[in-house]
């Protein structure tokens, strides 16, 4: 699919970036016949002595040749030379001179450094819409190809350190926003481990991490203006894109169950280990961030997932503004199915299902790829997570095309201590996508 918008941002940049050069050179070339006509009387005699000096040499040098063509061949080789130490040293001095602003432990030059921003800067436009790991995950992998990232988070946890800065200060829930820059950070490592950072002590900051408390300090110095504060800690982490909520308003999720009981809280609803039939936004006048509207609609590519399908997924598409953004982008639009089943919300969920619990909660079709891991773990892995109540997400990639849906298949999966996405992989085929 070609993007007009896209191709027209990379021709104006390369446009702009001809023009300065060609206005370099036009001024340079000012300047030399500038300095000619003001000090000529200066250096008319220095350069007939040069002249001169350089004929003799040329004689003794090439006896009985042509002093005019010797001349042009030995100037051109100069004029080489003088260009090449000209390029050598300049690249050479903005390196020393930048050199204490590069990121430690990026092996890089400058100028090479300024290249790759470049080409991220003219990389497609990218949505990412979720939360929780599978979210941050995710973006690793898709900020390789481009700095135009717009990740969309969920704003409905009220666990953990993120519920009780809710509870204490009366703001968006923090954790997954925070996730969330720091996997599109290039600050330095130093930094972004300091982000992460969580007190183990007890008492009031047991708990919880810096850059929940970081956030919420950004918010509190803003007078509550998320979208600065957000712009606030990007610049702290350097980040590649941006990170916007889904809403701007704490949203509560409302979950009825399969027993027809109804469960109110995300941390409740997970806890639960009751099946969840649907659910729902406990918060009638939450509006689309106007932020994540206009990126999907200028989207090249749209990626939902990986996370919790009830808890990180749903809750985003519920509020309102966003299904129906999604059904009208014309970008390609991927789900990244779970790798492993989640205990208390997808338990012994096929691939196929995951699908069938988002047509359950959203209106309409909000995507048209399906990406499904048919790798395996280790034996061992499979036998801790089945200790854990959770298992491999079986790859029905039949039923996945009786449904409408396009599958993308492979082996997208990393098995560390964890079995989860490998996010280079998963972000190669997504963006294999644009260009299908």
């Amino acid at each position: 699919m070609v993007n007009r918008g896209r191709i027209g941002g990379k021709f104006r940049s390369t446009v702009f970036l001809y023009r300065s050069a060609v206005a370099a050179v036009f001024g340079l070339v000012i300047l030399l016949i500038g300095i000619a006509v003001s000090f000529r009387s200066l250096f008319a005699p220095v350069g007939e002595v040069i002249s001169s000096g350089w004929n003799k040499l040329l004689r003794d040098l090439i006896p009985g040749g042509s002093i005019e063509i010797s001349t042009h061949i030995l100037g051109g080789i100069l004029l080489v030379l003088g260009g090449y130490l000209l390029w050598r040293g300049t690249r050479n001095f903005l390196n020393k001179l930048f050199s204490p602003f590069a990121t430690v432990g990026d092996s890089t030059g400058v100028v090479d450094a300024w290249r790759r921003k470049k080409a991220l800067a003219m990389g497609p436009r990218i949505v990412a819409i979720g939360g929780g790991t599978g979210l941050s995950t995710l973006l690793r992998g898709l900020k390789a190809y481009s700095s135009n990232i717009t990740a969309i988070v969920t704003v409905s946890d009220d666990g953990g350190s993120s519920g009780r800065l809710v509870q204490e200060l009366g703001i968006i829930p923090p954790g997954d926003i925070r996730n969330c820059l720091v996997a599109l950070a290039d600050a330095e490592k130093r930094m972004t481990d300091l982000f992460q950072h969580r007190f183990t002590a007890s008492g009031s900051l047991g708990g919880h991490s810096i850059g929940n408390l970081l956030l919420a300090a950004f918010i509190e110095q803003t007078g509550g203006d998320v979208d600065r504060a957000l712009e606030l800690a990007s610049e702290v982490l350097a980040i590649r894109g941006r990170v916007i909520p889904s809403t701007k308003q704490h949203v509560r999720l409302r979950a009825l169950m399969e027993d027809g009981s109804e469960i109110c809280g995300e941390t409740s609803i997970v806890s639960s280990h009751h099946k969840i039939r649907r659910i729902f936004l406990d918060h009638e006048g939450a509006e689309a961030h106007p932020e994540a509207i206009s990126s999907i609609l200028n989207a090249d590519l749209i990626c939902i997932g990986p996370g919790s399908v009830y808890t990180s997924i749903i809750p985003n598409l519920l509020v309102p503004g966003i299904p129906e953004a999604l059904q009208k982008s014309q970008a390609r639009k991927a789900y990244v199915c779970n790798v492993m089943t989640q205990r208390g919300e997808s338990d012994a969920f096929t691939a196929a299902e995951h699908v069938v619990a988002i047509q359950a909660n959203v209106s309409g079709r909000v995507f048209d790829y399906v990406l499904v891991n048919i790798g395996t773990p280790s034996a061992t892995s499979l036998t801790r997570y089945r200790e854990m109540k959770q298992d491999l997400v079986e790859p029905d990639i039949i039923r996945i095309k009786q449904m409408g849906y396009r599958p993308v298949v492979g082996n997208f999966m990393s098995e560390t201590d964890f079995v989860r996405h490998d996010p280079a992989r998963v972000a190669e085929r997504l963006m294999e996508l644009i260009s299908r």
